[in-house]
């Protein structure tokens, strides 16, 4: 049974890069007899409830949030959700009743993004509507991204206009881990398939920050706003979030110049450890290394990739020799074409991406430089903590 009266409330989407609100979401409440108004989301999740009444409610909340849009200003945009399961049902043909809701309440498709809540039910049929939805003029995202998605090769299929970050996964990322890297590698693989982010569920500035880092174009969650009934003013959070946004940029401003700072110093150990390696003196000779803390080993290869001597490693105020990579090569590795293509003519310094290291498991850089006529080159492992 569901009790109340069915409305919806908006919860706006932040443009990363004018902090004005660019849209909303319609998300459904239920006003009960007291005026409190509560989530229909355990509704949705309660097998129990029964599916047609599922989908009345649905369309009711949808109405409601159409009706509304009108006062909202009109460069917003409405973000509905829409179940495969319900389109499933659909027979082929049919008139779709998400569009002939937008007709009666005379909507321009172009104000909508219809939001795939999930990558169940027939995937045909699921791809023939969000045809007709796009030839409409609407646009297509998918919601909770990166969840569980063994169905990538589905949502690329679909070629969405934004994907929506999972709020769980995105959350646990931005408190770091390698579930961050996880979001990353998403958020970029989004970019390069043309698809605009949303960060949901950003209730922090750490979690904003990892956000901004992420790419994303909108962002939502508590730290800005709650799902209201009352439209908030287009302008409602420029100067929070500008304050914002300035503070994270000062924070990778001072990053890189630790960066910087740590390059001057890279420069100054690269000299010693080359002047070591051209007078070919024994392990004993090898300067002391505390000035450089950062520094988990060194070694050369040839020019050709292959490792010519031992990883060295300060540890416990000594140098220790690890002999188990000799004879590896590592020019498959993209630090190391990277070192060939930009550093072979002019012997400059360079310095890798940061990266996961396969046999510690820590956040590395790789700094490198030819040296003997450009027949060698010798490589420094950078811790990246702290950076």
């Amino acid at each position: 049974m569901i009790d109340g009266q069915p409305l919806a409330c908006f919860q706006p989407f932040i443009d990363t890069a004018t902090g004005r609100i660019a849209g909303v979401e319609a998300l459904g409440r239920l006003r009960q007899d007291n005026g409190q108004l509560a989530s229909v989301g355990p509704l949705f999740a309660d097998p129990r409830t029964p599916s047609s009444a599922l989908r009345r409610l649905d369309r009711l909340i949808r109405d409601d949030a159409l009706r509304r849009l009108h006062e909202a200003p009109a460069d917003w945009f409405l973000s509905l959700n829409i179940s495969p399961r319900w389109i499933s049902r659909l027979r082929p043909g049919q008139p779709l009743p998400s569009l002939k809701q937008l007709q009666q309440n005379r909507v321009d498709p172009r104000r909508i993004v219809f939001e795939i809540t999930e990558l169940g039910g027939n995937s045909q049929r699921l791809s023939e509507v969000v045809a007709r939805y796009r030839q409409a003029g609407a646009r297509i995202a998918i919601d909770d991204f990166g969840a569980g998605y063994s169905q990538l090769d589905r949502v690329l299929a679909l070629q969405p206009d934004i994907l929506k970050l999972d709020m769980r996964l995105f959350q646990a990322a931005a408190r770091g881990g390698p579930s961050s890297d996880v979001v990353k590698a998403l958020a970029q693989m989004a970019e390069k398939t043309g698809c605009w982010i949303i960060a949901e569920g950003v209730e922090t500035e750490a979690e904003l920050d990892f956000a901004l880092e992420c790419g994303s174009r909108y962002v939502q969650g508590f730290l800005f706003a709650q799902a209201e009934q009352q439209f908030y003013p287009s302008d409602a959070f420029v100067q929070p979030f500008a304050r914002l946004r300035e503070r994270y940029v000062r924070h990778k401003l001072a990053e890189r110049n630790r960066l910087m700072r740590m390059r001057l110093q890279l420069a100054e150990l690269m000299n010693l450890l080359q002047a070591w390696a051209q007078a070919q003196a024994p392990i004993s000779q090898l300067p002391r290394v505390e000035a450089f803390p950062w520094l988990l080993r060194f070694y050369q290869c040839d020019r050709h990739g292959t490792q010519l001597t031992p990883n060295l490693e300060w540890r416990h105020n000594s140098w220790q020799a690890d002999s188990s990579y000799v004879g590896h090569n590592w020019s498959w590795r993209p630090y190391f074409y990277h070192l060939l293509a930009e550093g072979w003519e002019e012997r400059r310094l360079t310095l890798s991406n940061t990266y996961r290291d396969a046999t510690s498991n820590q956040y590395c850089l790789t700094a490198g430089q030819f040296f003997d006529n450009g027949q060698r080159l010798l490589l420094i492992d950078i811790d990246a903590a702290g950076l």
